[in-house]
């Protein structure tokens, strides 16, 4: 007769609480994947940022040792002021005044222009003598964007 009455105790978990826990942990999985692609872009562009600096910081540098006159010939000059700077984002892929602007939507290229300032939209204008602006893309949500930086 006890056996009759006794309860029968039930262990383990309900679908409704294993649905659950997959919800999450699939919430959980989508936020990793659309958030590390995002992390990935931002840690190219801080790259270029910062080898952006070093071309600027090089070319100001070979300025100083020449007399305040920025590299002029498209062999030596350009080559040496770029020595001291350490790229490696943008090796052989760093372009003097103008060459090759319509390349410049690439994000692996770099255009040193002289005699030039940063104006809005991420474009050169004519500038003194000695200045010099760096134009560069970086990568956005969407697609690139043209970025200016000068000395």
């Amino acid at each position: 007769m006890l056996n009759k009455i006794q309860k029968h105790k039930e262990e383990g978990f309900t679908i409704i609480e294993v649905l659950i826990v997959l919800a999450i942990a699939g919430l959980i999985l989508l936020i990793v994947f659309l958030a590390v692609p995002a992390l990935q872009r931002n840690s190219r562009n801080t790259q270029r940022k910062n080898e952006v600096a070093s071309v600027l910081g090089a070319v100001n540098e070979w300025a100083n040792n020449n007399g305040g006159a920025l590299p002029t010939s498209a062999g030596t000059e350009q080559a040496d002021a770029l020595a001291n700077a350490k790229l490696s984002f943008y090796k052989g892929n760093v372009q003097w005044d103008g060459a090759g602007t319509a390349n410049l939507g690439n994000t692996a290229k770099v255009q040193i222009e002289t005699g030039a300032a940063c104006s809005s939209g991420g474009a050169a204008a004519a500038g003194s003598a000695r200045q010099v602006a760096v134009l560069y893309t970086v990568e956005t949500g969407g697609g690139t964007q043209k970025l200016c930086q000068d000395q």
